[in-house]
């Protein structure tokens, strides 16, 4: 049981870093942080499309895989006793 808490943890802490990364790396209609970040890979026109479909995919990807982890977190620990496990 510890084994699946860890590794549930590990896919969800994973999940929400390439979530956020994601929602910065989209590009915005002003200048803002995605500006800064990703300035230099916006530079085509053509790729941008591209890049913004992947942008996409990886964002919902990443939030689907974030929500099952926090379900299957709520059906093992139904009370917040995550310390108490361990």
């Amino acid at each position: 049981m510890l084994f699946l808490l860890i590794f549930v943890l590990v896919v969800w802490l994973i999940s929400a870093i390439v979530m956020v990364i994601s929602i910065l790396f989209h590009s915005s209609k002003g200048t803002g942080l995605s500006d800064v970040i990703a300035g230099q890979v916006y530079n085509s026109s053509i790729s941008t499309g591209l890049i913004e479909k992947n942008l996409d995919r990886i964002t919902v990807i990443s939030a689907i895989v974030f929500l099952v982890s926090v379900l299957v977190l709520m059906i093992i620990y139904p009370q917040g006793a995550i310390a108490a496990a361990a």
